[in-house]
């Protein structure tokens, strides 16, 4: 990986020198869009996609690890690298020939450097960097979450400053993006993430024996039954509740759902590994902590910005994305 690090950062230097050259050059290619290749494979999904610099995807092409990874109970990062270096060039070239565009048109080509699983990263960043060196274009290294942060840009008329609120499986961030590249985290989990915890509540209640969820993720699995669920019947304590600060965590919740999975298995008389009959009411319990805990905190992060004037109170914008946690992410904007 060293050797990657310092190619890495040569292509860097050479990648901001050569861009920033191009943007200052007034020829009649300035009138031209600007074509970018994005790779990203921070996790289990390998994917590319060609975008012009208004933010229009051109071609886009994704590979999903989920079936492999839901056999094995979880992501295996040797696994997943696997399958990355398997099928990142086929990814690419989908991309591209969706696009219409081959490698000498674009302007640059970025990639995902962190934050991820090392493994995985390594495999995007190493591919990205063979074609930087081959066809001599600029390297653009990407900040996942950050660019989670700016993707509602792409969409949507959103003006600087705005706060996010960035949910997934191995994150859990309050920052206020303030301008490209430039954010004041606001808090973040002082522990593990709520798609971390949610997974686990998951495989703590065998939900991949369920008839209704063997074919989905942890945390997907709690969703589903927590639609159908009585969240009234347990009380979970929220988190934090005396700090004043814009944190958050979610060990402990966990463990508290722990608690109430192994008294239910004995007042039920069932072993650890079957299903419990109230296992929707106990899936519908955990998410709603974890949704009122998200909620509280992210409020108060809104109350910060606003009497600290970061943010204005006639314009406030509250920016939620989530790789998972799609309930808790609606509850913020109702």
């Amino acid at each position: 990986m060293n050797s990657i690090t310092k190619s890495l950062l040569k292509s860097i230097k050479h990648g901001q020198a050569a861009w920033l050259r191009s943007n200052s050059t007034h020829s009649r290619k300035q009138c031209l869009p600007k074509l970018v290749l994005g790779i990203e494979t921070s996790c289990d999904d390998t994917g590319a996609a060609v975008v012009d610099d208004a933010g229009n995807i051109l071609g886009e092409a994704l590979h999903c690890q989920k079936e492999v990874h839901l056999k094995t109970g979880g992501i295996i990062p040797l696994v997943a690298q696997q399958l990355h270096r398997e099928n990142i060039e086929q990814i690419v070239k989908e991309a591209l020939s969706i696009s219409g565009v081959s490698v000498n048109e674009l302007a640059a080509i970025a990639a995902t450097v962190k934050p991820g699983l090392a493994l995985s990263l390594g495999v995007g960043l190493e591919y990205s960097l063979k074609l930087v060196n081959k066809y001599k274009k600029p390297f653009i290294p990407i900040h996942h979450m950050e660019a989670h942060a700016l993707t509602i840009r792409l969409t949507n008329q959103v003006e600087f400053p705005f706060l996010v609120l960035l949910l997934s499986g191995g994150h859990c961030i309050l920052a206020v993006a303030q301008g490209v590249s430039d954010f004041l985290l606001l808090g973040q989990s002082i522990d593990i993430a709520p798609g971390d915890m949610l997974d686990k509540v998951a495989r703590r209640l065998s939900l991949s024996k369920h008839p209704e969820c063997h074919s989905m993720a942890g945390g997907k699995a709690i969703e589903h039954l927590a639609q159908t669920g009585n969240r009234q019947q347990y009380k979970f304590r929220v988190p934090m509740q005396h700090y004043r600060n814009c944190h958050f965590s979610f060990s402990g919740l966990q463990n508290l759902v722990n608690k109430v999975i192994i008294q239910k298995e004995k007042e039920e008389g069932l072993q650890k590994g079957e299903l419990l009959p109230c296992v929707k009411d106990i899936a519908a319990a955990a998410q709603h902590a974890v949704a009122v805990h998200i909620v509280k905190r992210t409020y108060r992060a809104m109350l910060f910005c606003i009497k600290h004037s970061i943010l204005s109170p006639k314009n406030a914008t509250l920016v939620g994305l989530a790789a998972s946690l799609s309930t808790t992410v609606q509850l913020l904007l109702e």
